[in-house]
């Protein structure tokens, strides 16, 4: 008599495992979701908005005429600075006896346009030796790295003010130039990096496999895919080029024209009467510092966010 075996039932295929119907997320999806709850960012991005509301609003909304010096009758040898009072709750500006909070109000206008404009013009002299250095490699990378080491040995703010001291003549055109100059190496390196990395991934290798131009490749896949990085490091540049601005500004070679306030110029003007009037540094300083807080909480924040090494 032969015994029988019997051979245990098969599972269902859904008991024993299946495919997860979650959804997943991207990764600025993903980097929104944190930086929703995280008080750091939600601090600098205030103070970002609320710092380009004013810019744009300055004009309708300064109580004065930055540039009418409106108590001019009351600057004497002895009180060469107007004193607070009604209708001018920061008194005045040194000789000229212009409103003091008209011009910090439009000066904001200003300071907006230097810290974007010199960021824009770094980020695309940066865009330009970051691609051509990631995406050649070989002689091209070694050449355009060392143009670029040689620039990065060289302090940021030494190198400015030598590019602003070429000029006869400095003006607010100057200084974005020469600001924008000292940011370039900065986003070459990091554009560099981001894109060299993109070479050997799998969807690189996959175009490569399946005939895919050079080009193509270049601007359609490994470009775009490395822009994030360069896009976060962007806000913190803005902070870097609103203080070296007002370093140039109170060295001597900031915009000599006074009749559009900037907030850097303000501070180069006030060193002449800090010791007796230190409110003339101290408010457009408070400025400064205040929105280049603002703009350095927000891109920590988002570096954070957006790299999987650094996530909380």
């Amino acid at each position: 008599m032969t015994q029988m075996t019997t051979t245990p039932p098969v599972p269902p295929v859904r008991e024993a495992g299946g495919l997860d119907d979650t959804r997943g997320e991207s990764l600025w999806a993903g980097a929104w979701k944190r930086l929703r709850t995280d008080v750091a960012f939600l601090v600098g991005l205030a103070i970002v908005v609320a710092f380009v509301v004013l810019a744009i609003i300055s004009p309708w909304i300064a109580p004065h005429d930055p540039t009418s010096g409106m108590l001019l009758d009351q600057v004497t040898p002895s009180t060469p600075v107007p004193e607070p009072q009604p209708g001018h709750p920061l008194g005045g500006d040194a000789q000229s006896g212009r409103d003091l909070l008209s011009r910090l109000l439009v000066g904001s206008q200003q300071t907006l346009m230097v810290g974007v404009l010199a960021t824009l013009g770094g980020l695309v002299g940066g865009v330009l030796l970051g691609t051509l250095a990631g995406a050649f490699g070989g002689w091209v990378d070694a050449v355009v790295m060392r143009i670029v080491d040689v620039m990065l040995s060289i302090p940021s703010l030494l190198m400015a003010f030598s590019i602003a001291a070429l000029f006869s003549e400095p003006t607010l055109r100057t200084v974005i130039m020469a600001i924008a100059i000292v940011q370039v190496p900065i986003f070459a390196r990091l554009l560099r990096g981001s894109m060299l990395a993109q070479r050997d991934s799998d969807h690189i290798v996959a175009a490569r496999a399946a005939g895919v131009k050079f080009g193509p490749i270049v601007f359609r896949h490994m470009l775009p895919n490395a822009m994030g990085p360069v896009i976060v490091q962007s806000t913190l540049v803005i902070a870097t080029s609103i203080i070296d601005a007002a370093a140039l500004s109170f060295l001597g070679i900031g915009s000599a024209d006074t009749r559009r306030p900037e907030w850097g110029q303000m501070l180069g003007e006030a060193q002449k009467h800090i010791d007796s009037y230190p409110h003339l540094a101290i408010y457009p300083a408070l400025c400064i510092i205040v929105v280049a807080l603002g703009f350095t909480l927000m891109g920590e924040a988002l570096r954070e966010a957006l790299d999987p090494k650094s996530r909380r």
